[in-house]
């Protein structure tokens, strides 16, 4: 075969085959971002953002905590070394978060804990520690719920199954088509649920609703799956783990998702853990070796920073204290937020009863629009509003604007 024919050949191969990230999927678009980009250029002095989910405070900033600064100085000046943590991270960090998740509940050596990249790295890891144990688990998910846990846990081929869990109209806990939902679920399976200050609608299981379903899956086999992202936001640091304590006193197993981001204002450093429970130390120990080979895929070695941050500030008494005091600054002002709202008109009676950052109104995506439209208030389409987003000057406005609507 000449020379010349081969060539030809080789070009009609290439012409014929699709470039590799052509075949690429089209997803569909964060609908968050486009929201962020569009407040900014709106030029109207009054515009209220309530779509972002970060904690504002009275003057309308997202602060760093004292507590961290201080912590920060001091890191500065002592620490020796940026070398690689190990895959279980921080573990100074890890047992100091341990004592505020878990309090006296004594776990000894069925507990597992290892430092994450912030709660979704959490998230992911659990799930992919689901997956490996038991390949054709699937996880119970509550609708709504936290825009990325579906996708999170998908991605770590965990196959998810939704199910109601807010009535939006009633704006209430849909409790008895929840446990109707969960009576499908079978031994082995997980069940997701928020800790504490539920994103996003606010509203939590009540300590009657948390024992009966920590009795359920104990007595059907299912794995509670706990996301604690907001701890000392709701009720105070000791009464959002309760209905952590409550399941863990009844069931053998469980993972819990912890997140710094919010309690110490960590957003960007990334800061989380993943905590297992085990029917036993045997098990505990090929849990932790199952978790640190997974971790050793996912992203090596966790970041130091964050976490060094907050280890710092817990071994410290008076930090500590400093620390308490801030996010009880932050708690109350959000109850504030809420006790506002509330008074302004009754379509906002039910969130002095919610707790947390958010709350999902009753408003289609329409009527979203046009709140953006014609009133410069930006919220996610799903109604979903961040109720620390609002200064108490702003509360008025936009009660008055989402009320004329109804």
């Amino acid at each position: 075969m000449s020379v010349s024919v081969e060539l030809f050949k080789r070009d009609i191969m290439r012409l014929s085959h699709t470039a590799l990230f052509d075949c690429l999927p089209t997803l569909p678009a964060d609908t968050l971002l486009p929201l962020i980009a569009a407040f900014k250029r709106d030029p109207r002095p009054d515009k209220i953002d309530v779509g972002v989910g970060v904690y504002r405070d009275a003057a309308g900033k997202t602060p760093v905590f004292g507590a961290v600064k201080s912590a920060e100085r001091a890191l500065l000046e002592t620490q020796q070394s940026k070398g690689y943590l190990g895959p279980e991270g921080d573990i100074g960090f890890v047992r100091a978060i341990e004592a505020i998740v878990f309090g006296d509940l004594d776990l000894g050596s069925r507990l597992t804990s290892l430092q994450t990249p912030g709660g979704t790295g959490a998230l992911r890891l659990a799930a992919e520690l689901i997956v490996s144990a038991r390949p054709e688990a699937r996880v119970f998910v509550g609708a709504p719920t936290w825009a990325n846990h579906p996708p999170v846990l998908s991605a770590a081929r965990l196959a998810v199954v939704e199910h109601d869990y807010f009535d939006r109209t009633g704006q209430r806990l849909a409790f008895d088509r929840m446990m109707a939902a969960l009576d499908d679920a079978q031994p082995g399976d997980a069940v997701l649920l928020h800790g504490c200050c539920h994103n996003p609608t606010g509203v939590d299981l009540d300590p009657d609703q948390w024992a009966e379903v920590a009795a359920f899956m104990a007595r059907r086999g299912l794995l509670p799956f706990i996301d604690l992202a907001y701890q000392g936001l709701g009720a105070g640091v000791s009464e959002d783990a309760a209905g952590l304590h409550a399941v863990l006193k009844q069931v053998e197993e469980a993972v819990i998702a912890y997140s710094c981001d919010k309690n110490f204002g960590l957003y960007r450093e990334r800061t989380g853990a993943l905590f297992v429970v085990s029917r036993n130390a045997s098990t505990a120990a090929h849990v932790r070796a199952n978790l640190e080979a997974l971790a050793r895929t996912c992203w090596s070695m966790p970041p130091d920073h964050g976490a060094a941050v907050v280890r710092t500030i817990l071994e410290d008494a008076e930090l500590t204290s400093s620390w308490r005091a801030e996010l009880e600054t932050m708690r109350l002002r959000i109850v504030d937020i809420r006790a506002r709202l509330a008074a302004t008109h009754p379509l906002f009676a039910p969130l002095i009863g919610h707790k947390g950052m958010f709350a999902t109104l009753p408003l289609s995506p329409e009527e979203v629009q046009q709140l953006r439209e014609e009133d410069g208030i930006y919220m996610a389409g799903s109604g979903r509003i961040n109720v620390a987003g609002l200064t108490a000057s702003q509360v008025a406005p936009f009660a008055a604007a989402v009320a004329r609507l109804r």
